[in-house]
């Protein structure tokens, strides 16, 4: 069976309502990234970043997966497809796709801080009176600046053996999750989906200038004729 990866971002989500974390003047709901996303400003503000992922966490819970979510989990039909997500929600997963990987962590689990390996589910607020099983602090399971990728050595793992490469939502400046794309075989093709591309189509790279929505069907349209051709 063909397998086909997707490389999503912020960009899938926010057709569902889901602000993307950074706003053009580089602040997140207004605050520094730094004070909200780096181990040195939890220690900082525990309240304050638990307060700021609790709000997150809420709003997820009010939204519903969109069209581009549907599409991706439909590829499942007929391919072997992983989907390698920036994203911290759980829309993918909520429209049926199987197989997600999540590079920065999910805003629906939580794991203790002084024992990585000790995550849980997690649903509602976390709190500075919330701890693990040995005591220490509970914090949301985000990879924050400055901390470890642990996943992304499957990822690229996965992408090195793409029959088709599926990226969407993302504007490919975040590292080290923009350069997946380069561990994709050499004749492998790759669709970018974007509504205001910095790339433009070349050699096995088509642009696709499109939001995510209309961009996924194009592209599924086009895997679809292209792998039943080979």
């Amino acid at each position: 069976m063909k397998k086909i990866i997707i490389l999503s971002g912020a960009g899938v989500s926010a057709e569902s309502g889901i602000a993307t974390f950074r706003d053009a003047d580089g602040l997140w709901e207004g605050h520094d990234v730094m004070e909200v996303a780096s181990p040195q400003g939890f220690e900082n503000n525990p309240t304050l970043v638990l307060d700021f992922y609790n709000q997150r966490r809420a709003q997820l819970h009010t939204v519903e997966p969109n069209e581009a979510h549907y599409c991706i989990a439909a590829l499942e039909r007929n391919y072997e497809v992983h989907v390698i997500t920036q994203n911290v929600d759980d829309l993918h997963e909520r429209a049926g796709s199987t197989n997600v990987l999540h590079l920065h962590g999910e805003l629906l689990k939580a794991r203790s801080t002084s024992n990585p390996n000790y995550i849980v589910d997690w649903t509602d607020d976390i709190t500075v009176a919330d701890s693990c099983p040995e005591g220490s602090q509970m914090r949301p399971h985000i990879v924050w600046f400055g901390e470890e990728v642990p996943a992304m050595e499957t990822a690229i793992e996965l992408t090195a053996q793409a029959d088709a490469v599926i990226i969407v939502g993302t504007s490919l400046q975040v590292y080290p999750a923009a350069g997946l794309m380069h561990y994709a075989p050499q004749e492998t093709p790759i669709y970018l989906i974007d509504p205001r591309p910095n790339l433009k189509s070349n050699g096995n790279l088509t642009v696709i200038e499109e939001n995510a929505s209309t961009g996924v069907r194009k592209a599924c349209d086009m895997i679809h004729l292209s792998l039943t051709n080979t």
